[in-house]
């Protein structure tokens, strides 16, 4: 995992990277379930979380809001009485061109010779407006929702916004 801070992926530059089958070794993403709580049931209250600008969110940072928010959620409703979902996959590839360090760093770092980067991990491109989680509840747990997805949105890079609306 690279060591550089996440802010260093926030923006998007450039053409993202997405064909891993020419790259090799891209590390597995974080995230592994993207449908979580009571899979069945029909919810009337739908709540959902929207980034306020165009931005990557690594797949660290969308495992991290989505465990803030099951936890959350089960604790409030129990694990029958709400549907969350996760509503973008991290398909960008991040690349980092890895430079060595520390005494004689200077004969070994070959500096932007064939800079191309290696890849250090994935991260969902979103752009603004666009859901990035979702809460399906009933009208009594729609408050706790909402609250777990203020929680969530302090996890991700952008600013984020919460609605509430019926679920379609």
């Amino acid at each position: 995992m690279a060591r550089k801070p996440g802010s260093m992926y926030r923006y998007v530059r450039g053409a993202p990277s997405t064909r891993r089958e020419y790259m090799g070794g891209v590390p597995a993403s974080r995230i592994t379930q993207f449908v979580l709580g009571n899979k069945t049931d029909k919810f009337p209250v739908e709540v959902a979380l929207y980034p306020l600008e165009r931005c990557n969110i690594r797949h660290n940072a969308l495992e991290s809001a989505r465990i803030t928010v099951n936890r959350a959620m089960e604790k409030a409703a129990g694990p029958t009485n709400y549907r969350l979902r996760i509503r973008v996959y991290p398909h960008v590839v991040l690349r980092e061109n890895k430079q060595a360090t520390g005494a004689g760093a200077d004969r070994v770092s070959q500096g932007m010779r064939a800079a191309y980067g290696k890849a250090v991990g994935t991260a969902a491109e979103v752009k603004p407006n666009q859901k990035i989680i979702t809460i399906e509840t009933t009208e009594r747990f729609a408050e706790s929702a909402k609250n777990a997805l203020r929680k969530a949105g302090m996890k991700i890079p952008s600013p984020c916004k919460v609605n509430v609306g019926s679920a379609s």
